[in-house]
């Protein structure tokens, strides 16, 4: 049951991260959210959107798996001057919260990255109050698409998948949500789909170089060294592929997100 965080907090990952906002990453939960809505935000990582959905409910708890972690939305909580928060070190397969405790259960990104996602999802549906929302967004590695297909971001890729299922983890989350839901037992399920695309010079030179960073700094790089999953020769190719693709006038990415609205 216990997965390792593939992406780490390298400042390339966080360099992405916090360009995710409430109205980017949860637009499909938030005319769900109210004035008297308590809300739990699992693996909330650098608080961005959490500080967002904070500003939309009357009380937000951020939760992360290590203090570490919790840090970083600490932080940014503590920047914006939010007042209506809390915080929790939890495990999202066994949250240290009573029963029926929160109206809304949020999870961005999260699934993806657990050992077991059903079990997760349980975990969810048992802190939320009956009739209130577990609300999750995933991405769907294999659904990325982007042009010109250069052959080292198909060789990229493939290493993210091996090495986030090396990890315990399910890169293809999106197109599994619905399943888990259903697993999880719940009955009532609106399942939505969304994407980001990067496709403006300006979007490009940002995605492209943060990932060319980050193939070479993160978690993600130490991983595939160490296992012997990839060569720095390799690492350098992936990232001068992310470059190129950055600066191509006709470049285009396109991230494919699914989610789920769970009613408790």
């Amino acid at each position: 049951m216990d997965a390792v965080y593939t992406h780490g907090h390298h400042e390339s990952v966080l360099r992405s991260h916090r360009w995710r906002t409430a109205a980017n990453s949860a637009a499909y939960l938030l005319p769900h959210l109210g004035p008297e809505t308590n809300l739990l935000d699992v693996g909330s990582g650098p608080g961005t959107i959490t500080a967002d959905l904070a500003t939309r409910v009357g009380h937000v708890t951020a939760c992360e798996v290590t203090e570490e972690a919790l840090a970083l939305t600490r932080a940014e909580l503590a920047a914006r001057g939010t007042a209506n928060a809390s915080f929790a070190v939890a495990d999202v397969h066994a949250l240290e919260f009573a029963d029926d405790t929160f109206d809304v259960v949020h999870a961005h990104q999260v699934l993806q990255h657990v050992g077991d996602p059903v079990r997760a999802l349980r975990e969810m549906r048992r802190v939320t109050k009956p009739g209130g929302l577990v609300a999750a967004r995933d991405s769907d590695y294999s659904a990325f698409a982007w042009y010109p297909r250069l052959p080292a971001l198909d060789e990229w890729l493939a290493l993210y998948q091996r090495l986030a299922r090396a990890n315990g983890g399910e890169p293809d989350a999106g197109r599994r949500l619905l399943s888990w839901a259903q697993a999880a037992g719940f009955t009532h399920i609106t399942p939505t789909s969304s994407t980001w695309c990067f496709a403006t010079p300006e979007d490009r030179a940002w995605w492209g170089g943060m990932w060319a960073d980050r193939i070479l700094h993160s978690a993600m790089a130490r991983q595939a060294l160490s296992t012997g999953t990839a060569t720095p020769a390799t690492l350098r190719r992936i990232s001068d592929a992310w470059l190129e693709w950055s600066g191509t006038p006709d470049g285009w990415l396109s991230i494919l997100h699914s989610e789920i609205l769970c009613t408790a």
